[in-house]
């Protein structure tokens, strides 16, 4: 990515972030976490980490997401005209990361507790 892409990408980023705590924050509870711009600014790549007790309700929420782009990005708009010419076209991806990790550390905590029980036993 270009200097340029990276700015682009840092500030879509940010703003997309206060604009769904700010004008969504009562309907969804989402945390932007990396975005990506296409060469020529025209798509932007939306990484989100959607907050939810069961996959059901993330992917849900994630649905409800997708459905708010129109709104997302006319909001969008209004607040970087003056850095872009054009609000490039936006996509959503759920990015599962954060759940995938706590599955990782409850699987290692499992073995740290089992190989302190195996010691205690010896």
């Amino acid at each position: 990515m270009s200097i340029r892409t990276q700015r682009v990408a840092k500030l879509l980023q940010r703003e997309i972030a206060d604009v769904l705590n700010k004008e969504f924050g009562q309907q969804l509870m989402v945390t932007v976490t990396d975005a990506r711009v296409t060469k020529d600014l025209s798509i932007a790549y939306i990484y989100v980490s959607v907050f939810g007790q069961t996959p059901e309700q993330r992917q849900a929420a994630f649905r409800h997401l997708q459905d708010q782009i129109p709104q997302i990005r006319s909001s969008l708009a209004s607040r970087i005209r003056h850095q872009l010419r054009m609000v490039p076209e936006l996509r959503f991806f759920l990015d599962e990361s954060l759940e995938q990790a706590r599955k990782m550390e409850t699987l290692f905590d499992r073995i740290r507790a089992e190989r302190a029980r195996r010691e205690g036993d010896e």
